[in-house]
């Protein structure tokens, strides 16, 4: 018999979704700003200065933003299912004091869970093989590298999460990746026709990208503040996550640097030519108040809990408040 909804629910881990969500809408609106370049490719070059290029480009594209979203959720809940069946199988969240776990709770089978984790994976899939047809093919090859990632993270012979990487693998994924790649899909088609002349964007990279960097840095710290929690019963369970192998006190000081560097990335990104209304972001910082007290306390274990959840409301805070300056 398969669990109720609600446990399905707690075992895709809802407090961590806002690493998929933010990336998504945050690249949405840096690829709706970009989408008001043009570049004449034939008859010379021509600068979209004009009120003309700018209504003409300069919209968002829904479908294409709603497909990546459901790509970012798709593999985020397939890679917390995973986790939880590895785990489950290991043997070693007998001892869990975070969120529920399915298989280690007995709530469900492992062969379950791993349906509902292909299931997430498969969605993910779909959805990128149509955001491919419509925007590039090239979209194919790196979903498969983001859901063998997801995968890879708690799952085979040598998952890199119990290696120390799983901060780098979000940062990457969840920031860089997830944002540059939900700005991108706001360009297609990338060729128009207009008034006999063929028209291309001028893509700007490294807008879309540094948009990521303090997403990428507050995903890091969303899994920093779950690996902080975990510390004592991964130890015992042998996963060497980045947190165990610098401890308590240095792992509470790297989710506080973490925190710091998406505020600078933020900074340096208004120097980058970003709107000075993006530094309406940093008005999230007394947010960070409680989970960098409890970052740099002594608190241990189930007192760290509210941890995550903080970190979570942080992140979607910020996440709003950059969007709306970008677009402002």
């Amino acid at each position: 018999m398969s669990p109720p909804l609600k446990v399905w629910v707690a075992g895709a881990r809802p407090r961590t979704l806002p690493a998929a969500v933010v990336p998504v809408v945050v690249g949405t609106a840096a690829g709706y700003l970009q989408s008001g370049h043009l570049v004449v490719t034939t008859g010379g070059l021509m600068a979209c200065g004009s009120a003309f290029c700018g209504g003409f480009d300069r919209q968002v594209n829904w479908l294409n933003a709603v497909l990546a979203l459901v790509v970012a959720l798709g593999i985020q809940i397939g890679t917390n299912y995973v986790n939880d069946y590895a785990d489950g199988v290991r043997g070693t969240d007998e001892q869990r004091v975070g969120p529920v776990r399915l298989v280690a709770g007995n709530l469900a089978t492992v062969r379950q869970v791993k349906i509902a984790a292909l299931g997430a994976f498969g969605l993910a899939g779909v959805a990128g093989l149509v955001l491919a047809a419509r925007v590039t093919w090239w979209f194919i090859p790196l979903g498969l590298l983001c859901g063998l990632a997801g995968w890879a993270y708690t799952g085979g012979p040598k998952p890199y999460g119990y290696l120390g990487f799983g901060e780098l693998f979000v940062f990457v994924f969840f920031g860089l990746v997830a944002t540059g790649g939900s700005a991108y899909v706001q360009h297609a088609p990338f060729v128009v026709t207009v008034v006999g002349h063929q028209f291309s964007y001028d893509y700007n990279w490294g807008f879309a990208l540094w948009a990521g960097v303090p997403i990428g840095f507050l995903a890091a710290a969303l899994l920093e503040s779950n690996n902080l929690r975990d510390i004592a019963t991964d130890v015992v369970a042998h996963k060497k996550t980045l947190a165990v192998r610098l401890g308590r006190r240095g792992a509470g000081i790297f989710y506080c640097v973490t925190l710091l560097l998406a505020a600078l990335g933020i900074v340096v990104g208004v120097v980058q030519g970003y709107s000075p209304w993006t530094l309406l972001a940093l008005a999230a910082a007394p947010l960070a108040v409680v989970p960098v007290r409890l970052a740099l306390g002594k608190e241990e274990g189930r007192a760290l809990l509210p941890m995550l959840g903080a970190t979570a409301r942080l992140q979607l805070a910020v996440g709003v408040l950059l969007t709306l300056g970008l677009l402002l």
